[in-house]
């Protein structure tokens, strides 16, 4: 699947609902800072040489010879969708047509005319299946409940639907910020950062670890940047003070990291928050979205996943969305003597979100593992072995 960070992927339920509309405002607002390249994909399935949504067509399958085609937009007049991203300020603007069986093959194409650090706006839904956007966006049509086979296949991979009436949408698009060659949606809610941990299996500070030339948790600052109203670091600890994040220390120390969280989650300025150990290297920021998506009537999020040589999954506690009202049940079992997070979510309304065990968050736990996680890619120079 080819890894495009670049790319804000736009799919749709229905049609003629404001896909369109919605690429050639963000194209709008992104064009005057910057140069911003857009494509229309329209992925192909044999179908006999008729049009898969009947009567005669527009003659876009019918008439492609060989297994893709991509087309440079010139013309101004509006008319087409192509057009209108160029009237919009993309530049330049490409149409796709391919085959479903050769969709990476057509990508790859793409990929030779355009410059891959330049923010990019693609149309479809078909090719989400071979690529990882940065940012994937599915316009519902919030009149119906109607959604095309296309987008039911790739809806879940959303980080976020936006509800329309073919004009306007249920979010201010001023969210969503084209910047560095790539795209972010800045979410009404809160990360937290928790960095309390005694570190003992490390057996050195684990948050100071040397990531990419920075400490591990800068690293994991850097990744929740844009991303979220607010972020609030969960720490005890004077040297984290170079972030120049708000701080909240725990109510009373000593007690774990389930005060960590309930000291933060009070804290916090918006009704949810995703909350990260300080430890998980690689923030996969898609996966935050999902468990925002799936937040309303639940009191926490949770991923799980089944790891190799287990019969029942293991939660992530500390990879997690938590309503910020959950707090006072916290500090209450707190006071119980009660640590463990499992005892929350014995008495909560707790989502969990099933997990390919590859898909699952990672920490560093050991120095074992810092090791084998930096030496895959050159990230850091290796202190002296212990």
């Amino acid at each position: 699947m080819l890894q495009a960070p670049n790319m804000l992927l736009i799919g749709s339920t229905g049609r003629n609902i404001g896909k369109t509309e919605l690429a050639c405002e963000l194209i709008r607002r992104a064009a005057p800072a910057q140069t911003v390249t857009a494509a229309k994909i329209t992925v192909i399935r044999e179908a006999g040489g008729r049009c898969p949504r009947g009567g005669e067509g527009c003659g876009a399958c019918t008439s492609l010879d060989g297994d893709y085609d991509l087309m440079l937009e010139t013309n101004r007049d509006g008319v087409k969708d192509t057009s209108r991203l160029l009237l919009a300020g993309a530049d330049p603007v490409f149409w796709l047509r391919v085959q479903a069986s050769h969709m990476q093959e057509g990508l790859d194409v793409l990929y030779q005319k355009i410059d891959p650090h330049t923010p990019l706006i693609c149309e479809s839904n078909s090719i989400r299946n071979a690529v990882a956007p940065g940012l994937f966006l599915m316009v519902q049509d919030k009149r119906t409940e109607a959604c095309k086979p296309t987008a039911q296949a790739v809806v879940h991979l959303a980080d976020r639907t936006l509800l329309s009436d073919g004009q306007q949408f249920d979010l201010d698009l001023g969210r969503i910020a084209a910047h560095d060659g790539g795209w972010t949606l800045r979410r009404k809610a809160t990360a937290i950062i928790l960095a309390g941990g005694q570190s003992s299996r490390m057996g050195r500070d684990k948050s100071m670890l040397t990531v990419d030339g920075e400490p591990l948790i800068q690293h994991v600052h850097e990744q929740l940047q844009g991303h979220f109203d607010e972020i609030l670091l969960s720490s005890n600890d004077a040297r984290h003070a170079f972030l120049e994040l708000t701080t909240v220390a725990d109510r009373r120390t000593g007690q774990g990291p389930l005060m960590g969280l309930a000291s933060a989650l009070e804290a916090a300025s918006h009704d949810l928050a995703f909350v990260v150990a300080c430890d998980i290297p690689d923030i996969d920021i898609h996966l935050a979205h999902r468990l925002l998506n799936q937040a309303e009537g639940y009191d926490a999020v949770v991923p799980r996943s089944v790891q190799p040589g287990s019969d029942s999954p293991r939660p992530e506690p500390l990879f997690a969305v938590y309503r910020r009202d959950a707090a006072t049940r916290i500090f209450d079992l707190l006071t119980q003597g009660e640590r463990r997070i499992r005892s929350f979510f014995d008495q909560a309304n707790i989502r969990y979100v099933d997990l390919d065990p590859e898909d699952a968050p990672r920490n560093l736990n050991t120095e074992e593992e810092y090791r084998a996680y930096i030496s895959v890619v050159p990230r850091a120079t290796l202190p002296p072995s212990r």
